[in-house]
């Protein structure tokens, strides 16, 4: 306690006694017992009283050692597996967690990672993936205070995420990697990225692209071969050395009948090499009979029209041409979508052929649309003919229920322009994206799409929207959430069936197992997203050995269920709506690809440069006393000793009321009973 605080405590008695004495002694003549009592509770309430105002406190400090931590991540991937040599990496763990010295400077934490990171005292090496750069940033993001240090037990092969060798991981963290495996660069010959198209059309070609790596240093010849759905359809024969390691193999293979096609990738095997894995790659296309064409309209060259062609044909099965409006009726026949394009005064036959035809369209306006045309030549929506242009922002509707929207948001997106004034929607339909003008939210429709009878419409009130598609891939580095958008507008425009209230999206092919998801959108009688629907899924293989049924987990606006446990091969498999007679089905196929297979040798090169960027260390299993011996007696890791104040009150309050309280209540009934004032 402050000698503050007890200087005030002794002034406060001592004020007290002058006061009781004063009252009781010095003005008072009278002798007895009772002035004494009276006199003493007086003493109490008045003391009491300057407590509760001096309100003395004393600080208890507890004094505690803040060990540094000593994270071990376990690469628990199935390459790991063969990777361990005499000692097991379960041991080396083990010596590692269990050592006293260690045990008495860290606080050790232990975690195993393959895809994702877990906290895990076993280990199965039975993932498929290895995300290093992962497991090394949610490490980061959970010590984030104080010195701390982590043992990387890996081989060092990255089947999934960023380069690790480049990650940034501060200040306050180091790796140590061990490596694990056999350091030995063995002779090999693999098939590395091959890339194909997802869809293929029926009698046309499609493009095969492959690359053909090898690593050794004498010169070599191996044929490489493409078969399709078990067929040899393409063979050739490519020349390797040390300095030529690597070749690009392209080819057109014909797609001759429909329905998803396997395509294999071989290259011969080198003599007495050691692992033959990698020398097969499978992907796999699908063969279709049907074409959407799209038909864009427009009176004026325009970057958006660029982009829009583009985002259609991300998806092969749509292509798009581009024509002027005084076009032949022959031209527009040949279209199943049509989209027009800032329409003027020359676009009256072109909306004369949509009237008599009910063919599906998507208009775009902007600062070169003819609005007193447009009003009066078709009903679909009104705009007040306003000759000011204006930078229109997007505003999502996140209840929009036509279609999935897939991962698609409008975040940091740039404005369109387009012109000012009300709009009117004639039409059934849904808006989709709302304008904000100079920071006011205005409900009014950005892009809206309208439906009545048989005929399906789109409207987007602006102009430049190439700038959308290239901030999409600023934000994600990909086009893929913005061609998305698009490609579900195509097939709703493309679409004259009626609407159905559940959606699936899937994807034919899965390269493996731990991608295979399925999507479901279920919509309620009014066409709204309905999330408390009970949605189950019946999946069963091609031989109707294996069949399993399991419920669908909503996530957002749609519902998913994760199928990576799944062996490879052909699926089909059944979506139900609980309490409705609705279902949907379809079929997939996951590849047998383990990705964790292709390699054999231990990357050491990168992991001694993933511990000079964090100033870590690299060791071996051989080496693991060192390792031990370096952590226990660094410097950089010594135990803190910190301290904690804890401030205290001398007396509670409460019980000083009591005193005031009770000392009072006495004082007053001593009085009353002897009758003094």
């Amino acid at each position: 306690m402050e000698f503050r605080t007890v200087l005030l405590i002794f002034l406060a008695a001592i004020t007290a006694l002058t006061v009781v004495f004063y009252q009781y002694f010095y003005r008072n003549p009278r002798k007895g017992s009772l002035k004494i009592v009276l006199a003493a509770l007086r003493f109490i309430t008045l003391f009491c009283v300057l407590l509760l105002l001096i309100n003395p406190k004393f600080i208890n400090r507890d004094y505690y050692l803040e060990k540094a931590n000593l994270v071990v991540l376990v690469d628990d991937s199935s390459s790991m597996q063969d990777a361990q040599a005499e000692t097991p990496v379960p041991q080396l763990v083990n010596q590692l967690t269990s050592n006293e010295g260690l045990n008495e400077r860290f606080s050790i934490h232990q975690y195993a990672f393959g895809t994702n990171l877990q906290v895990a005292d076993s280990l199965h090496f039975d993932q498929r993936n290895t995300d290093i750069s992962s497991a090394l940033s949610t490490v980061n993001e959970i010590f984030v205070n104080g010195t701390n240090t982590v043992v990387l037990f890996s081989d060092g092969n990255q089947t999934l995420g960023r380069d690790y060798e480049y990650i940034n991981l501060g200040s306050n963290l180091s790796v140590n990697p061990v490596v694990v495996g056999d350091t030995t660069a063995y002779e090999d010959i693999s098939v590395g990225l091959v890339n194909t198209n997802t869809y293929a059309f029926l009698r046309n070609q499609f493009p095969v692209e492959a690359t053909i790596l090898y690593r050794g240093s004498r010169p070599v010849s191996k044929t490489v071969s493409i078969s399709l759905d078990g067929t040899r359809v393409f063979q050739q024969r490519l020349n390797f050395d040390a300095s030529k390691n690597s070749q690009t193999l392209n080819t057109l293979i014909e797609a001759k009948s429909v329905g998803v096609k396997t395509l294999k990738i071989e290259v011969e095997p080198l003599e007495n090499e050691k692992n033959r894995v990698n020398n097969s790659k499978e992907t796999a296309i699908e063969v279709i009979d049907e074409k959407t064409n799209v038909v864009i309209v427009s009176d004026i060259l325009h970057p958006d029209i660029g982009a829009l062609k583009k985002s259609i044909e991300a998806n092969e099965q749509r292509s798009v041409s581009v024509i002027k409006p005084n076009t032949t009726a022959s031209s527009l026949e040949e279209a199943d979508i049509l989209i027009l394009y800032q329409p003027t005064r020359n676009f009256r036959g072109v909306y004369d052929y949509v009237a008599n035809s009910g063919k599906s369209i998507f208009t775009i306006t902007g600062s070169k649309t003819d609005w007193n045309f447009l009003n009066r030549t078709q009903q679909s929506f009104a705009k007040e003919n306003i000759n000011q242009s204006e930078d229109i922002l997007p505003i999502l509707n996140t209840t929009f229920g036509i279609f999935g929207l897939g991962n698609f948001n409008v975040d940091d997106f740039p404005p369109l322009r387009g012109n000012l004034g009300n709009i009117d929607l004639l039409k059934n339909g849904e808006t989709l994206l709302y304008q904000q003008i100079k920071g006011v939210d205005l409900n009014q429709p950005l892009l809206a799409v309208l439906n009545q009878g048989k005929q399906r419409e789109a409207a987007l009130f602006g102009e430049n929207v190439w700038k959308w598609r290239a901030q999409t891939y600023r934000n994600t580095e990909s086009f893929g959430n913005f061609d998305e958008l698009i490609g579900n507008l195509m097939v709703y425009l493309g679409s004259n069936d009626q609407r159905s209230r559940l959606e699936l999206e899937f994807d034919l092919v899965y390269d493996n197992a731990s991608i295979a998801q399925i999507r479901a959108t279920y919509f309620d009688e009014s066409y709204q997203f309905d999330p408390n629907a009970n949605i189950t899924i019946s999946v069963q293989n091609k031989n109707n050995d294996f069949t399993r049924e399991s419920p669908m987990l909503i996530k957002g606006n749609f519902y998913e269920v994760d199928l990576s446990d799944l062996e490879a091969g052909e699926y089909q498999f059944t979506v139900t709506v609980g309490g409705e007679n609705l279902k949907r089905s379809g079929s997939f196929k996951i590849l047998d690809f383990n990705p964790e297979l292709q390699l054999i040798s231990s990357n050491y090169n990168k992991l001694q440069r993933l511990a000079d960027n964090t100033n870590g260390k690299l060791y071996y299993p051989n080496t693991l006393d060192e390792l031990i011996s370096d952590l226990s007696s660094s410097q950089r890791y010594l135990p803190v000793q910190k301290s904690s104040q804890n401030v205290v009150s001398l007396i509670d309050f409460r019980i000083l009321l009591g005193l005031i309280v009770l000392a009072l209540a006495l004082e007053w009934f001593i009085r009353k009973y002897n009758g003094l004032i």
